[in-house]
C-alpha cells in the first residue's frame, strides 16, 4: 500500500489560476484605468471586483493522502446530505451518495477523488435552482465524470447553483487521474457529488465541512 502525502506544487497553481482568470483580470484592469482617469468615484467598483476574482480562482495548495483506497473529496464544501441510490448512467448499481455544497466563499476547482482512468463523461444541460436546494441534483446543469480504479467505479458529478452557471471541464474519456488531480471548476457558487460502491466506509457525515483533494470522504470494500 502507498502511503504518506503528496503537495501540490506552486508553480502549476499560480500557472492553473492565471489561466482561469486573466482575461477577467484584463478586462476589470482596463475598466478600472478608464474610470479612474475619467470617473475617480466609480473606480472602487471594479477594483473590487478584480480583488473577489483573485479570491474566487484561488488555488490553495493541498496535502493529498496517498493512501490507497481512499475516496477523496472532489470539492470543499459542506456535506449536505449522503444517502443509498442507484446510479443508472454509469455504475448501474446500489451507491452511496455524498452530496456538497460549495458557497460563493469555496474554493471552486474540482478535484479527482481517487487515481484512475476516466471511462465516462457526460453534460446534462438544466436549471440553476440554488445547489443547497434538496431537488438541485435531479434538475439543474450537471456535468458526469465516471472513474474506474482497480475494477470499482465511481462518479463525480458538477452540479450548477443559482449563481454558478457555467461548468468547466478539461478531462474526456482516456484521461488518467491522479488523486487530487484538478478536472474542473464550477464558477461562482454551487454542488458536487460523488457516487461510491456500496460497502464503502464513510468517513463523513452530514454538516461535516470538507477540503477538495485532502478530506478522505470514504474508504472502498477490500474486495471488489
Amino acid at each position: 500500500m502507498t502511503k504518506g502525502k503528496k503537495p501540490d506544487h506552486a508553480i502549476s497553481r499560480n500557472f492553473l489560476t492565471l489561466r482561469l482568470t486573466w482575461h477577467y483580470l484584463l478586462l476589470l484592469a482596463a475598466l478600472f484605468t478608464f474610470l479612474y482617469l475619467n470617473y475617480p468615484v466609480f473606480s472602487l467598483i471594479p477594483a473590487v471586483l478584480f480583488v473577489f476574482v483573485l479570491f474566487f480562482f484561488r488555488n490553495p495548495g493541498r496535502s493529498i493522502p496517498a493512501d490507497d483506497g481512499l475516496v477523496l473529496s472532489p470539492a470543499d464544501g459542506v456535506i449536505l446530505d449522503i444517502n443509498e441510490v442507484y446510479e443508472d448512467k454509469y455504475i448501474k448499481e446500489d451507491t452511496i451518495r455524498v452530496a456538497i455544497f460549495l458557497s460563493i466563499f469555496n474554493v471552486h476547482l474540482n478535484r479527482s477523488p481517487l487515481p484512475g482512468e476516466v471511462k465516462y463523461r457526460y453534460y446534462r444541460p438544466g436549471k440553476f435552482i440554488p445547489a443547497f436546494k434538496s431537488h438541485a441534483s435531479e434538475f439543474n446543469e450537471k456535468n458526469f465524470i465516471g472513474i474506474e480504479c482497480g475494477g470499482f467505479k465511481i462518479m463525480v458529478c458538477q452540479i450548477t447553483g443559482f449563481i454558478a452557471r457555467r461548468i468547466k471541464c478539461w478531462v474526456d474519456e482516456g484521461k488518467s487521474l491522479a488523486a487530487g488531480e484538478i478536472f474542473g471548476i464550477i464558477k461562482f457558487g454551487s454542488g458536487s457529488e460523488v457516487y461510491l460502491p456500496a460497502g464503502s466506509k464513510i468517513m463523513v457525515k452530514k454538516g461535516d465541512r470538507v477540503r477538495a483533494g485532502e478530506t478522505v470522504i470514504g474508504i472502498l470494500p477490500d474486495d471488489k
